[in-house]
């Protein structure tokens, strides 16, 4: 009875709700075993009191708070045919831990990339983006699967190619409108044909052939060049098919004129006619002016093409023989008529005599008629120096007479070609620059009776009487030189400026400002002046008082204490002592107590004999005296 008893209890404890403490994890006799694992829930949500199975008809479990919430056809598979085992934890969430891939890891492992928990069968419209290389589009779209992926369980859905030839051999191989295969069409046939039908494709003439369909071409049936249905190795110049039309032109005759068969040259695809022959590129000779008008027939003579001439005289060979104004022929002109004419008229013909000969045209000449010049029509041979026109001029000219004077027949040197009047000679070219007042003075006062041909350049040879009667001073008695240039200018005679630094004595100080000439030039004296101070300033030498020069025996060289700047402050190098020596303070009687003579000096006054025994206690020969204190002490 004590187990029934105890059995009851725990049967009554099974029914009941758990604890709080419990309700995260069920109840768990003492050497019982739980074979679901680990689970959150109470048995009894599930399982019953009177047996462990069959559990409750509507457990007390909702999926939806689990990892993996039911939907779809999910919602009605039973428990056991998932949880296979009692650990409900040990399912994985994986379409694959359940459902066998059929398609052999060809897709991989996510079946939702196709499939739904609706259910397995997908639709294309599911797929439509085909989630790789090749996008499902136009026709493709509404393709079955298996139409490219042959059986579903043992297709292959993985590294299938892509090309359209690959599903679409047999349709490129049987097709006869044309013949692919023998044509030799490319087989990419997404070049011609799109997504959405095998029909109405569009073949890209340029893009397959590199010959663009353009003008007339673009309206040809395909036949008309791919005679016989031959695609492959049609010519793609415009002579491969149109040989027969280059042939039989008439129009010229492009045969016999040897043009080239390059017809794009002239034509264009939109129609044979017109025509355009383009002549400035296409050959050597560019039509320009008049002759863009011509007619081809004037040159091309007979229809012949092939080697005309592009020479000017070649076609106008006449009109050069023929011409009088002036006679081409007769006075030797070139045949190169492009150096006078151009394309545009015959008349007005320029000749550019600066750039054709070797007489430039300037000046009063530009304006000459050509006879004036060319007597006779005579061109060749013309003469370009100017007398070879002007030799009249020249000998008919009075002032002055060139032929006399003698004249160089240059006439370049003094006249210019805009006009023989207001002639400019450059005197300068004959040795005797003309400056200052010489360059207003007309030519007969040097050119005496009209004597050009002068050799003298000097002053002296114009100006000899002026040199001869000038006063002051008198040049002529001075013995002054005859080149006037020492002093004088060609601006003016006066004044004058002579240079003394030229001379034996150059004027410094006093000298140079205030000294008159006549202050040392005595009487005109200009020729044996003596150079030195003394020469001048004896007087003042006797005269000097302080010191006496004379008494005191100075020399005459006054420069030795003297400038030319002033008498005053002259200062006498002395030759031993500073002048300062013993406070003497440039004084000169503190030891030459003589003034009448500067060779006796005394040094005793100030230098004692209690002074100086002192210092010479054992010094031989030693005696107070001038003389021998200036023995020893000359320093």
């Amino acid at each position: 009875m004590l187990g029934l008893g105890i059995l009851q209890i725990i049967l009554g404890l099974l029914t009941l709700q758990p604890l709080p403490q419990a309700a995260s994890r069920p109840a768990q006799l003492p050497g019982t075993r739980n074979p679901h694992g680990t689970i959150n829930i109470p048995c009894n949500n599930c399982h019953t009191s009177t047996s462990w199975k069959p559990i409750r008809g509507i457990p007390e479990f909702t999926h939806e708070k689990t990892r993996y919430p039911l939907r779809g056809m999910h919602e009605k598979v039973e428990c056991m045919q998932c949880h296979t085992k009692l650990v409900f934890t040990n399912v994985g969430p994986k379409c694959a831990d359940c459902h066998a891939d059929i398609h052999r890891r060809q897709f991989g492992a996510n079946c939702d990339q196709c499939h739904t928990i609706s259910g397995w069968n997908v639709s294309v419209q599911a797929i439509r983006n085909h989630f790789n290389r090749f996008p499902l589009v136009g026709a493709h779209a509404a393709l079955d699967c298996a139409a490219c992926h042959k059986g579903i369980a043992t297709g292959q859905f993985q590294g299938l190619p892509t090309q359209c030839y690959s599903c679409h051999t047999r349709e490129f191989q049987q097709t006869t409108n044309p013949t692919h295969l023998t044509s030799g069409f490319p087989t990419a046939c997404e070049q011609c044909h799109g997504m959405n039908t095998w029909l109405d494709a569009k073949f890209n003439h340029q893009q397959v052939t590199g010959f663009a369909l353009i003008g007339a071409h673009a309206q040809l049936q395909c036949t008309a060049c791919h005679i016989g249905g031959k695609f492959l190795g049609t010519p793609a110049t415009c002579v491969g098919c149109h040989l027969k039309d280059f042939q039989g032109a008439a129009n010229p005759n492009h045969v016999l004129a040897g043009f080239p068969q390059t017809c794009q040259t002239c034509h264009t695809t939109t129609a044979w006619q017109p025509a355009n022959f383009n002549h400035n590129t296409l050959t050597k000779f560019p039509l320009t002016g008049a002759h863009v008008a011509v007619a081809c027939a004037q040159c091309h003579i007979n229809g012949v093409f092939a080697g005309t001439p592009t020479t000017c005289v070649s076609c106008h060979l006449k009109n050069f023989q023929g011409t009088a104004n002036p006679n081409h022929a007769a006075a030797g002109f070139p045949q190169t008529c492009d150096t006078c004419h151009t394309t545009t008229a015959w008349q007005p013909a320029n000749f550019n005599h600066n750039t054709f000969t070797t007489f430039p045209l300037t000046g009063a000449h530009v304006t000459v008629a050509c006879t004036l010049c060319h007597i006779n029509s005579v061109y060749a041979g013309a003469p370009t120096t100017c007398v070879g026109c002007h030799l009249k001029n020249y000998q008919g000219t009075t002032n002055p007479a060139h032929a006399a004077a003698g004249f160089p027949t240059d006439c370049t040197l003094c006249h210019a070609t805009t006009a023989w009047t207001g002639a400019v000679f450059n005197h300068a070219t004959t040795g005797f620059p003309l400056t200052g007042a010489h360059t207003t003075v007309a030519c007969s006062s040097c050119h005496v009776n009209n004597n050009y041909s002068l050799t003298v350049t000097t002053c002296v040879s114009c100006h000899l009487n002026l040199y001869q009667t000038t006063t002051s001073p008198n040049h002529a008695s001075v013995g002054f030189p005859t080149d006037c240039t020492l002093c004088h200018t060609t601006t003016a005679w006066q004044p004058s400026t002579f240079n003394h630094n030229t001379t034996a004595f150059p004027l410094t100080g006093y000298h140079a400002t205030s000294v008159p000439c006549a202050s040392c030039h005595v009487n005109n004296n200009f020729t044996t002046l003596p150079t030195d101070c003394y020469g001048c300033h004896k007087t003042d030498y006797q005269a000097t008082t302080n010191p006496n020069h004379a008494a005191a025996g100075f020399p005459t060289t006054c420069t030795t204490c003297h400038t030319t700047s002033s008498w005053l402050g002259a200062t006498f190098n002395h030759t031993w002592f500073n002048l300062n020596h013993g406070g003497a303070n440039g004084v000169c009687s503190t030891c030459h107590t003589n003034s009448a003579d500067y060779a006796v000096f005394v040094c005793t006054n100030c230098h004692t004999k209690a002074q100086t025994d002192p210092h010479h206690s054992g010094v031989n020969g030693y005696v107070w005296n001038s003389a021998n204190c200036y023995q020893c002490h000359k320093n």
